[in-house]
């Protein structure tokens, strides 16, 4: 069986002593540049290798400058602690000669039959994929080649801005060829939806992020996963926006908070 788009484009390379390679693809740019999710997902793929465990439980990256798809970049990864539960570990992507993002990540082994504590999110009522619009369809002042790769759905109502609605941008999310979601995607589409400012200011264009913390709670379920962010704080022009992902059991997956810059046109 070949390999999804998802994993062959994000694939890395050992060169050994914690350092990979990895050719990054356009196809998942917004823009000019690659998305951020995407961008750092060789890394993590890098981690979770020399973490020695499964799944990313907590995945911090400051993104320090753009990334453009296309060529090739290099990981260099640290472990700060091996641990039998959990390993902390950090690690860089350096494109042409110039480090590009950082990621300081946890990482453990989620149990699939972990009941917790029952305290959770429900999930809110919107309509079903197949009644929402594709993200590529809205007006958003920048084009969209992760749309290819990324199959991501919002309310029809998301198409009309108004600065009577909140600032919140939700809908449903998958990889476009029907893959799975997993832990690791999870971080992908914690950062794959239009900016939640959209639905006030109407299209922004790139909304470049600073820093996106993602948590990531369980393993998800076959299916679309159901996404909502609220920005609830903008002062000077940066952004900050919450967010929380459902698997198609209805059961919170993940959790981010984001750190964006809105760009003056």
């Amino acid at each position: 069986m070949s390999a999804s788009a998802f994993d062959a484009e994000t694939a890395v390379v050992t060169r050994g002593a914690g350092q990979y390679d990895v050719r990054l693809s356009t196809a998942w740019d917004i823009g000019d540049n690659a998305n951020g999710g995407y961008a750092m997902l060789p890394v993590l793929r890098a981690l979770r290798q020399e973490s020695g465990h499964s799944d990313p439980l907590s995945i911090t990256t400051h993104f320090l400058r753009p990334i453009q798809g296309g060529g090739d970049a290099q990981i260099d990864t640290s472990l700060v602690r091996r641990g039998r539960s959990v390993s902390v570990l950090t690690g860089a992507l350096t494109v042409a000669e110039t480090q590009r993002l950082t990621v300081s990540a946890v990482f453990g082994d989620i149990d699939d039959h972990e009941l917790g504590t029952g305290i959770d999110i429900p999930a809110p009522t919107i309509p079903p994929p197949e009644e929402c619009l594709n993200r590529a369809e809205l007006l958003q002042g920048v084009a969209l080649p992760i749309a290819s790769r990324i199959d991501v759905r919002v309310p029809a109502d998301s198409a009309v801005a108004s600065e009577s609605k909140p600032a919140i941008s939700e809908g449903w999310v998958r990889l476009s060829d029907g893959t799975p979601p997993t832990t690791l995607s999870l971080p992908l589409f914690a950062d794959a939806f239009p900016p939640s400012l959209f639905a006030k200011l109407g299209s922004v264009g790139w909304v470049p992020t600073i820093e996106l913390t993602v948590h990531v709670r369980r393993r998800p379920a076959d299916g679309w996963i159901q996404a909502r962010f609220e920005c609830d704080d903008l002062i000077g022009g940066r952004m900050i926006e919450s967010g929380t992902l459902w698997d198609s059991a209805g059961r919170v997956v993940a959790r981010s908070r984001q750190l964006g810059l809105l760009l003056a046109a």
